[in-house]
């Protein structure tokens, strides 16, 4: 596993965005850990996380020609920018952005995006939180193809929980299909326990034997 994603687990457990118990999700399955990227709350925080996101753009697509990056409203708002900026400071890529707004604008410039507008033949790649139905991906493409005929040129995601969407497919799996373009995560479940079941933080193993059985019947039940 490469390092930027070994320190990206720790890094969501330190702050607090990945945590285990009991928790029911905006799909109603109720779940043994839960990915929360509400809880960035401070300007370090947010820089760090646009690097994570920069180094694994910069892994699966970094001999790519990418010309927009796009975060869906709200969450994807706050990701976009902070990866546009880690890729330019650190990759040397400068890419124009743009996110949506939630209600048109009736006054002024007016319209539904915010920033760099979007033009014929561009290759636009989405910045997500965490996708598990990709309610956000089909609400904004249209929004996109509505201001310019774009290439969708993937999805990047924090993390894959692995899990099934509408159907028997991971919902990542599903809008790769349906839209025709790479998705892909910082980091998997996978991935996750792998670490997490070895390495402590904080001093502390925090997936012993009763927490991956837990995440083990999940996986059972709803596991893509």
């Amino acid at each position: 596993m490469e390092n930027y994603k070994r320190e990206f687990i720790e890094f969501m457990v330190e702050v607090g965005v990945l945590t285990f118990g009991d928790f029911t999700t905006k799909s109603g399955r109720r779940t043994p850990y839960f990915v929360n990227t509400g809880r960035y709350r401070t300007g370090g925080q947010v820089a760090r996380l646009g690097r994570f996101y920069a180094d694994a753009l910069q892994e699966r697509m970094g001999g790519e020609e990418i010309d927009l990056l796009f975060g869906p409203a709200y969450k994807g708002i706050p990701l976009v920018v902070t990866t546009a900026i880690a890729l330019a400071e650190g990759h040397g890529r400068d890419l124009a952005y743009a996110f949506n707004r939630k209600e048109a604008k009736d006054h002024g410039e007016g319209g539904m995006l915010v920033g760099h507008c979007p033009v014929d033949g561009e290759r636009v790649v989405f910045i997500e939180d965490v996708t598990t139905a990709g309610t956000s991906i089909r609400e904004t493409v249209p929004l996109l193809r509505a201001e310019a005929d774009v290439r969708l040129a993937g999805l990047l995601v924090s993390v894959d929980r692995q899990e099934r969407g509408r159907g028997e497919r991971s919902a990542l799996v599903e809008i790769s299909e349906e839209f025709g373009m790479p998705c892909f995560a910082i980091v998997t479940l996978d991935e996750i326990v792998a670490h997490l079941s070895e390495h402590p933080v904080g001093g502390k193993i925090l997936l012993d034997a009763g927490v991956l059985e837990r995440i083990q019947a999940y996986r059972d039940e709803y596991g893509a």
